[in-house]
Parts: structure tokens; C-alpha cells; sequence
């Protein structure tokens, strides 16, 4: 039997994830921190952003953007210890507490948006 690596799923989660944190939270950041407590733009009303997140393709999408951002500062956090500072014979406790960490903050994502 061949042993299989659960690495090119990391990697893809990790790429997916960069993909989402560079397209996506930047512009979120700049609506919600920026340009709606400046007042350059209208803000929604309280309302129309809970209708906005009851739908379930938003909330899919928004647990999405959470999980594989997640997984991208997890695997980024994980090789910066690894590799910058050479920590390489604690490997796999990195790799647990920053991948559990990446799940723990998935779930904690799902049920919130669940709940909501």
C-alpha cells in the first residue's frame, strides 16, 4: 500500500485561502471598517443585512471565506515555525495545534452562522 500524504489538500486549502484573503477581506475590511463608519458610503440597515445573511448561500459563502482563510494562516503559521525558526522537531504538535486551531475556528464559524 502507498502511504498518501494529506499535504496537497493543505496546500490547496492554503492557496484557496490566499486567493479569499486577498480578493475578498480586503474589500470587506474597507465596507465595514472604513467607508460605512466614515460615511463615504450608506450602510445597509440592520434589516437588510440579517436578510442579507439569512440566506444560505450567503452564510455558505461566508463560512467558506472563514475555513480556507483559516487554513491559509494556519499553514503560513506552521512553515514560518517551521522553516524561520527552525522548529522542525516539534513538527507535528505545530501542525496539530495549527490545523486544530483552523477547524476549532471553522466549527466555532458554522454554528454561529447556524444560530444566527
Amino acid at each position: 500500500m502507498i502511504k498518501r500524504s494529506a499535504e496537497p489538500l493543505l496546500w490547496m486549502t492554503f492557496s484557496a485561502g490566499g486567493v479569499v484573503a486577498a480578493l475578498v477581506l480586503p474589500v470587506l475590511l474597507f465596507l465595514f471598517g472604513v467607508a460605512f463608519p466614515l460615511g463615504w458610503l450608506t450602510p445597509p440597515s440592520v434589516t437588510h443585512l440579517a436578510a442579507v445573511i439569512g440566506h444560505p448561500l450567503t452564510r455558505l459563502a461566508l463560512v467558506v471565506v472563514c475555513t480556507v482563510s483559516l487554513f491559509h494562516a494556519a499553514h503560513r503559521f506552521r512553515y514560518t515555525l517551521y522553516d524561520g525558526l527552525q522548529i522542525k522537531h516539534l513538527n507535528e504538535l505545530i501542525a496539530i495545534l495549527c490545523y486544530g486551531g483552523a477547524v476549532v475556528g471553522s466549527l466555532a464559524s458554522v454554528y454561529l452562522l447556524a444560530t444566527f
